[in-house]
């Protein structure tokens, strides 16, 4: 009987590394009109990626959740940003992350989560969620 810890998934940190800190379109933005704190979400329910290891296509729904400061996120170059991703090899985990990241420098909300939630494959759902929350240190 072969135990789960004598299993080579073949795994590397090039796979793990892929496509994390590649650069992408620019986010931009518009004046946020209101200095009240205010809720902003967006969905993107047909995301894809793929596999850095297998190739394989990850289906999921990216959800964007933010606290405008000054700016808000223009929608359309959002989306073009976002469609970059489809035949891109990188872990959904680090997707989140990514999104978050860019999001952060695009508009510097006051708090964001990025949620990404994936496609079972194996009987396994994975739900990643990456937070930020604006600091007054300078």
């Amino acid at each position: 009987m072969t135990h789960t810890n004598d299993i080579d998934f073949g795994y590397t940190t090039a796979h793990a590394r892929k496509n994390a800190d590649v650069v992408l379109p620019e986010i931009q933005c518009w004046p946020n009109q209101y200095k009240r704190d205010y809720n902003i979400k967006i969905e993107l329910p047909e995301f894809t990626s793929v596999c850095p290891k297998t190739g394989l296509p990850d289906f999921g729904v990216i959800t964007i959740e933010y606290i405008p400061d000054e700016l808000c996120l223009e929608l359309k170059s959002l989306k073009y940003y976002l469609l970059e991703y489809r035949d891109m090899g990188i872990f959904m985990e680090n997707t989140a992350n990514k999104i978050l990241d860019d999001v952060v420098k695009a508009c510097h909300p006051k708090k964001a989560t990025v949620t990404g939630v994936f496609t079972p494959r194996g009987g396994l759902r994975s739900v990643i969620t990456a937070h930020y929350e604006k600091t007054n240190e300078k």
